[in-house]
């Protein structure tokens, strides 16, 4: 079980943010997915969780929350989509669009 700061900063982040990508910083996909939102213009929350202490406790609650344990992990309007094939799909499909103005 996750403590009370983790859910706090994972919550605080997904309900403040219309988009959020849990990250990796030498992760591939995380990069590709990273750059599609910005080749976008697609504004985005990204915590890097290599880079932060609480960074496995932080993959651990994402995993309670979502059964996804890996990485990228985005979010859009509070829902995780999943990872990065997920979401080129959503943008080659054009839902991708279509969530955002949700």
């Amino acid at each position: 079980m996750a403590s009370a700061e983790v859910q706090k900063i994972v919550k605080d982040l997904i309900n403040s943010n219309k988009v959020v990508v849990f990250s990796k910083s030498y992760c591939p996909y995380c990069k590709a997915t990273k750059q599609l939102l910005t080749s976008l213009k697609i504004q985005f929350a990204l915590l890097e969780l290599d880079q932060v202490s609480n960074g496995s406790s932080i993959q651990d609650y994402i995993e309670e929350l979502t059964g996804q344990r890996t990485v990228p992990n985005t979010f859009i309007n509070g829902k995780s989509i999943g990872g990065n094939d997920k979401l080129q799909a959503l943008n080659s499909s054009g839902q991708l669009t279509k969530l955002l103005q949700d």
